[in-house]
């Protein structure tokens, strides 16, 4: 197996896009994880102009790249990660979708392994005030795939099972327009949100699926989430992987820390992606290190980079 180390440009947030790719290139990264943002393709901005320099740029140096869309306060300046596919007002939710649409061209014209996104935060009581306003509008209850109708659902349930609906329906959007693209997307489970863990990814796949719907799977939120032990979740999930996040932190604590400074053991994780013929990139994500950015990645690399080494040896 030959890996391919990547880093996330969310860790390079003072850094022009063409400086941190650069950068990134002579550290010897060979993929890179192009977070969506102010001054990166961002839609507001001469998308079109930066992303044919950004193609030429990833052909030069010889780097692949995924597409990320997890940019914190592009679309709204006032509130973090917002709008989502589970915003109750459906001005908002297509918003999400129509940046999502943004993402997947951008992720076709680079030929881009995926478009990774995730769920959103949950706000139960406007999801739960929503759901009741549209009932009391229709002349029949309305129904979510996999879920009985409202009548048997308990008033505590309703805005899961309506953050679900949504969730479905606007990823399903999304996913047709990925298809007709050609782009895959991998969707992350991000703690906070409302597909925060495997299980509950899993809960999603039984009300949509597609081929076109893999998985990026962030190790540290394993650690974080106690889905652990984190080999068997990547044997679980092998068939669906399309993009791997990687970064230490501990248990019950979402933060992503540099390697060496949480629990987890890599030198396992890494076998196993080996041992169950992970082709994709391994972006490493420190996106709180921006400060740091050129000591961190380098740092990151170091760390990495002889890991990867003896299991492409040993399974090569």
């Amino acid at each position: 197996m030959t890996t391919l180390l990547g880093y996330n440009t969310n860790g390079l947030a003072h850094h022009d896009l063409f400086d941190a790719v650069e950068l990134l290139a002579e550290i010897g990264y060979r993929s890179v994880a192009i977070t969506i943002d102010h001054g990166a393709l961002s839609p507001r901005e001469d998308w079109r102009g930066q992303l044919r320099r950004l193609r030429s740029t990833l052909q030069r140096l010889g780097l692949r790249s995924a597409i990320e869309t997890g940019a914190r306060f592009l679309l709204d300046p006032r509130a973090k990660h917002e709008p989502t596919l589970v915003s109750p007002d459906p001005a908002a939710r297509a918003r999400r979708i129509e940046f999502y649409r943004h993402a997947i061209r951008c992720a076709a014209e680079l030929e881009s392994s995926c478009v990774s996104l995730w769920s959103g935060v949950p706000r139960p009581e406007a999801l739960r005030r929503a759901r009741m306003e549209r009932e009391a509008a229709s002349s029949r209850p309305s129904k979510t795939p996999g879920v009985p109708p409202d009548a048997g659902v308990p008033p505590e349930a309703i805005p899961d099972a309506e953050t679900m609906r949504l969730l479905a329906a606007g990823l399903e959007e999304v996913l047709e327009y990925a298809s007709e693209s050609g782009v895959i997307i991998g969707f992350e489970p991000e703690p906070g949100m409302v597909v925060d863990s495997m299980a509950r990814f899993a809960e999603l796949l039984a009300l949509i699926d597609s081929p076109n719907l893999k998985l990026t799977l962030d190790i540290g939120h394993l650690q974080c989430q106690g889905e652990v032990p984190i080999p068997d979740q990547i044997r679980r999930w092998s068939s669906r992987l399309v993009n791997v996040h990687l970064e230490d932190t501990r248990r019950g604590r979402h933060e992503h820390r540099m390697f060496g400074e949480g629990e987890i053991d890599f030198p396992p994780v890494l076998q196993t992606l080996a041992e169950v013929g992970y082709q994709g990139a391994i972006h490493v994500e420190l996106s709180r290190h921006s400060h740091e950015a050129p000591e961190a990645a380098r740092r990151a690399f170091a760390f990495l980079q002889p890991l990867t080494q003896r299991m492409g040896a040993s399974h090569g």
